[in-house]
């Protein structure tokens, strides 16, 4: 199977906005009692910025998600949401974070199937023989359903953070047409959906079964998707965390098709497919476990059968309070997380260096710092956030930035020296934390 060679994208080299440079230096000052922590939120903070960011001519921003020179929707909101709080007082930061806004919005116009795209139609592709419709503009095709719940998210805090509504133009409504009438035919896989997607690389979590149709499923009122936030195949094709991604998405459209577009018509439709996709989750999502009782399954068919774990990708089991699904108090949520902090979780980790959660997407034993950082951000009890902070500062093999995936008994074993995504989350989880106290001397 032939692969094209990984191209090279030219980065410019971005000055920082002086918001984020502000807030830089403030936070060093703070943990100026914790030099290795002071070190990785330095190194981690403006790393998107530093490293990933580039400004278009046509006013628009792309942003690669590391040592992969395409853009992911889902990525590159994760790289740069840290830094929406700041973009209200600053121009700068405004006009590249409402360039990426308006490029996931001509993305999802190009093709909403496709999970990462290039800096420009150059027909450059992960996996040059792909069965399926490609564009030139598109690097990958895996429909995942969590891709354009990310663009709408950061649009949306876009909004609320600074209060301005300048991103919502016709394209962008365009956009949330495309969006809405996608998940509408997706809810119907087999009898509706043109999407096939084949890999013949002889890796399993690369393809889709049945012809690029996936395996069967069942109507549900939720919404199929071909491929995790991993990357990988869907065992069984409706994914829960993403499902509920989905409600949430649909309830911020919501908003902004009232009061912003005024179109209640469109604002009725979003309604209902709301109210159906969390009917689905609540009849189909939910598995009564004999140790844990009642818990959110990770994926199911309809049809009875579940994918019972947990993934490190966002939107996971674990990040339901972090995409607004549930409160982290819900008490399904509670015993949806013992179970994937134990090793009833066939991707949770326990090693000499650190416990975790991984992925099928790495070797097993790889724990992620981005499911470190995540179980500190949804955990309520502040010793946990601490802890996960500790084991963060402890596995970066001495390098100064987050990781993929380390392994759980020696963390000079990763994977990617340079995930921005990875980096963009710890760095959150330390903001919380200091906004928490629990940082100061």
């Amino acid at each position: 199977m032939k692969q094209f060679r990984l191209p090279q994208v030219d980065m410019p080299a971005l000055a920082l906005p002086a918001a984020v440079r502000a807030e830089l230096e403030a936070v060093e000052a703070r943990l100026a009692h914790r030099p290795k922590l002071q070190r990785l939120f330095s190194n981690c903070y403006p790393n998107t910025l530093s490293t990933t960011v580039k400004r278009m001519d046509d006013g628009t921003t792309f942003v690669i998600t590391g040592d992969i020179p395409a853009m992911w929707l889902r990525d590159s909101v994760e790289q740069v949401i840290h830094y929406v709080p700041l973009a209200k007082e600053d121009a700068e930061l405004r006009g590249l974070i409402g360039g990426l806004i308006s490029r996931h919005a001509r993305c999802i116009r190009t093709d909403p199937y496709a999970n990462a795209f290039n800096e420009r139609a150059s027909g450059w592709h992960w996996s040059a023989g792909d069965r399926t419709e490609m564009s030139p503009w598109v690097w990958e095709r895996k429909f995942e359903l969590d891709s354009i719940c990310f663009s709408m998210k950061l649009a949306y805090a876009y909004w609320k953070e600074t209060g301005r509504a300048d991103i919502f133009d016709a394209e962008f409504k365009e956009a949330m047409t495309t969006a809405l009438s996608l998940w509408r035919t997706e809810q119907r896989h087999a009898a509706q959906s043109p999407y096939r997607f084949e890999r013949d690389n002889g890796i399993e979590a690369d393809t889709l079964v049945c012809g690029g149709l996936g395996s069967p499923v069942n109507d549900t009122g939720m919404v199929w998707s071909g491929f995790r936030p991993s990357d990988d195949a869907c065992d069984f094709h409706y994914n829960v965390p993403s499902n509920m991604f989905l409600v949430v998405t649909l309830r911020r459209m919501r908003e902004i098709a009232e009061f912003v577009y005024r179109d209640l018509g469109f604002e009725r439709e979003l309604a209902r497919l709301e109210r159906e996709v969390d009917r689905g989750i609540r009849l189909y999502g939910i598995y009564r476990h004999p140790e844990f009782g009642r818990i959110y399954a990770y994926e199911t068919d309809g049809y009875g059968n579940y994918a019972l774990l947990d993934d490190a990708g966002t939107p996971g089991l674990m990040s339901i309070p972090y995409i607004g699904y549930a409160d982290a108090s819900d008490p399904i949520y509670a015993n949806t997380r013992r179970f994937a902090l134990s090793t009833a979780n066939s991707y949770y980790y326990e090693g000499a260096a650190a416990q975790g959660i991984g992925s099928p997407h790495t070797p097993p034993g790889y724990i992620w710092p981005i499911a470190l950082a995540m179980q500190g951000l949804t955990s309520a009890d502040a010793a946990e956030k601490l802890r996960m902070l500790a084991l963060l500062e402890a596995t970066d093999a001495d390098t100064g930035f987050m990781h993929e995936g380390f392994h759980m008994d020696d963390p000079s074993q990763y994977t990617r020296d340079w995930f921005a995504w990875s980096n963009s989350l710890f760095a959150q989880l330390v903001l919380e934390a200091m906004k928490a106290g629990l940082l100061d001397a």
